[in-house]
């Protein structure tokens, strides 16, 4: 009897978590986009959100409700069934792709559980993949979403989008495989236990991104332009497409797409933070709290973010194109072929 409710009580744990995550990302997005704004007005020297809400708190709730009540509009000549599938099939991706991602080691929810319960939705083996494969699903959207708008500039977006994916997942690729070679494993529960060894004496601080710094760089990299984030924010590119293949969008269909883009930001962040930065390892700080360590890396990744995209303009398409075949593919070869060697010769 106690061990059916033991088991009861652990399922109702994981479904709890999962149901925590979902929750968090959506919060995620609002709070992105009110320190999106906050970081704008502090590089460019304004205020910023001060109107809604105490220091302006409340204004992502004011955007959501202006949304809400805005009238869904679509063209005449557009495909209506795909027109609404795309922005579904942006924001099902974003959220699917957290799915696998560790975000703590084990808790037994202060003893409430028989045994301890891992900090993630889903524990798949081979999770590296899945986010990889789910994440490359969310071009469709954007794809679908320019294709179905039966616009010029819309269709632009969507191919420029398709285009720039191309580029630069084969370098995140790469990236990513010098992480599996480190590591041994494509499991990123392994990846981050793999590293909270010691480094130099220091325990807890055997971190990818120190052992491969140019993979860190070229991932991080890449991950900006998988999200379509400034500079290479080509997809959107208001001052030639508009607002490329959103242009025909309103109301909340508009608002998925950018709820998708700031929960991928999360997730590129998240999954940077476990195959890079230890994930939830730190000297000093006990696993028990490894999840706030986690939630802080994040939040440093994700301030680089905005940081960049108000601090440095576009590039010129060709130049996107140029710096993503010509540099990050060569680099990210090299890179895993040094890094091979590296574990082969030295045992890292």
């Amino acid at each position: 009897m106690f061990s059916v409710i033991s088991n009861n009580s652990f399922v109702i744990a994981q479904v709890g978590i999962a149901a925590v995550v979902w929750f968090l990302l959506q919060i995620s997005a609002a709070v992105m986009v009110y320190f999106e704004r906050k970081v704008c007005a502090w590089l460019q020297q304004r205020v910023g959100p001060n109107r809604v809400g105490k220091a302006g708190l409340l204004q992502p709730i004011a955007d959501v409700v202006k949304l809400l009540f805005k009238e869904e509009l679509r063209p005449a000549a557009a495909d209506p069934l795909l027109f609404a599938l795309a922005p579904i099939i942006s924001a099902t991706a974003a959220f699917a792709a957290f799915a696998v991602v560790p975000f703590g080691g084990s808790t037994t929810l202060f003893g409430l559980l028989s045994e301890p319960l891992p900090l993630h939705v889903a524990d798949v083996n081979v999770a590296v993949l899945v986010v990889f494969a789910i994440t490359s699903m969310g071009v469709y959207g954007i794809v679908l979403a320019g294709w179905s708008s039966n616009s010029k500039y819309s269709l632009l977006g969507a191919l420029r989008s398709s285009a720039q994916m191309i580029s630069y997942e084969l370098s995140y690729g790469m990236a990513l495989a010098a992480v599996l070679v480190l590591a041994n494993s494509m499991s990123l529960r392994e990846i981050v236990n793999a590293q909270s060894g010691s480094l130099l004496g220091i325990p807890q601080f055997r971190w990818f991104v120190f052992l491969n710094p140019l993979g860190f760089l070229i991932f991080f990299i890449a991950g900006i332009a998988e999200t379509n984030r400034a500079p290479f924010d080509f997809p959107e590119a208001e001052q030639e497409l508009v607002a490329g293949y959103h242009t025909e969008y309103s109301s909340m269909s508009f608002g998925m797409f950018f709820l998708a883009e700031y929960i991928n930001m999360v997730t590129v962040s998240a999954v940077t933070t476990d195959l890079f930065l230890g994930g939830w390892w730190f000297p000093g700080v006990p696993e028990s709290l490894g999840w706030l360590v986690f939630l802080f890396k994040i939040s440093v990744l994700l301030f680089f973010y905005l940081w960049m995209r108000w601090s440095l303009p576009r590039y010129r398409y060709d130049q996107l194109m140029s710096f993503g075949w010509k540099v990050m593919l060569p680099a990210s070869v090299l890179n895993v072929i040094a890094t091979a060697a590296a574990v082969l010769y030295f045992g890292l």
